[in-house]
Formats: C-alpha cells, sequence, structure tokens
C-alpha cells in the first residue's frame, strides 16, 4: 500500500543510480571472500562507470538533489572503504595502509562534524591531492583484484601504487587538518 503511492520521475534516475551502487558493495565483498575476483572486479568497475553515469544525468539535465549530494559520495566511500577492509583481511593489501586510508577517513568526517556543530556549516571541497588520493585508491582496488584473479601483474606495480597512495593519505589528510584548524581558529567556537 505505501508503495503504490510511490511515483519515480526521471530526476529520480541520478539517485536510484546511486542506491544500485550502494547496494553493490555486499556482492562485491562477496566475490572478493570467495576469491571469485573476475566477477568482483567485473562489479566493481560496472559501480565505478554507474557513479560518472548518475554525475552526468544529475550535472547535465539538472537533477542534482539533497538526497544525491548525500547518497552518491556515500556510495562511493563505502564501496571503496569496504573493498579495503576485505583486501586487506585477505592479505592483498597491507593493514598498514588500509589503517591509515580509514584513520584518514574518520579524521576528515569527525573534523568536519565537529567544525560543523562548533564553528560553522561546512562547505565540502575536496582538495586537489584527496581527489588524487581517491583515484590512486581506485587504482589501487583495481590492480590488486586484477593481479589476484584475471591477469597477474609484475609487483612493483602493486608497490609503486601502495607507496604513491600512502603519501597522498599522509598528504591530504594533513591538508585537511591544517586548513580546516586554520579556519575554525579564524571563525572561533560557537557558544553552546
Amino acid at each position: 500500500m505505501m508503495f503504490a503511492d510511490l511515483k519515480l520521475r526521471r530526476q529520480d534516475l541520478p539517485n536510484i543510480i546511486s542506491l544500485l551502487r550502494l547496494l553493490a558493495v555486499m556482492p562485491v565483498l562477496y566475490l572478493l571472500l570467495e576469491q571469485e575476483f573476475g566477477w568482483a572486479l567485473f562489479l566493481f568497475i560496472a559501480a565505478g562507470l554507474s557513479d560518472g553515469l548518475d554525475g552526468f544525468l544529475a550535472k547535465h539535465y539538472g537533477w542534482q538533489s539533497h538526497l544525491g549530494g548525500i547518497l552518491d559520495p556515500l556510495a562511493d566511500k563505502v564501496l571503496l572503504v569496504a573493498c579495503f577492509l576485505v583486501l586487506g583481511a585477505l592479505s592483498l593489501i597491507p593493514v598498514w595502509l588500509v589503517s591509515a586510508v580509514l584513520f584518514r577517513d574518520l579524521l576528515i568526517v569527525g573534523g568536519a562534524v565537529l567544525y560543523n556543530y562548533r564553528v560553522e556549516e561546512v562547505e565540502a571541497a575536496p582538495t586537489l591531492v584527496s581527489k588524487l588520493n581517491t583515484v590512486l585508491q581506485i587504482l589501487l582496488v583495481v590492480v590488486v583484484i586484477t593481479d589476484a584473479g584475471p591477469m597477474p601483474l609484475p609487483g612493483w606495480i602493486i608497490q609503486a601504487l601502495i607507496w604513491v597512495c600512502i603519501t597522498t593519505v599522509i598528504v591530504s589528510g594533513g591538508q585537511y587538518v591544517w586548513v580546516w584548524s586554520r579556519k575554525a581558529a579564524q571563525k572561533g567556537w560557537k557558544e553552546n
């Protein structure tokens, strides 16, 4: 009865795609844990392509929404972090890198929440290094899954990506702390 009143509009398509990407996390994790790396890679890449599609639809047709602004990055982050955790558990990505990625994300989210409630509303603006870090994390997941299953790759490629990735994790995390702590110091704390 409740779903009978639900009317889907074309403008909802980007949000539906983001929701499907969020739902794809569990099958990707299952396939990784079952060491079905070829299928996991296929589904991970399909999820990545869906991210581009929903972004294109939202921007090109003006179908952006507040829900989409939350759902899209949430789906991306959940998929990426979940893959890092499973690949770390399978010893395909070093645990110290997984820990650093998680610590950075928690630091950024915690800092944003604190800033939002104690200083002013946060205007999310990823830095160039942060965007590079995301691209490198995605590339590392793709390369590691590819190496584990469909096509063995030279070990130096993965090692190089690991070291470049940790560098951007540290630099981008440090940038966020530096920029937002300076802004907080300039603006001052809200009185409760």
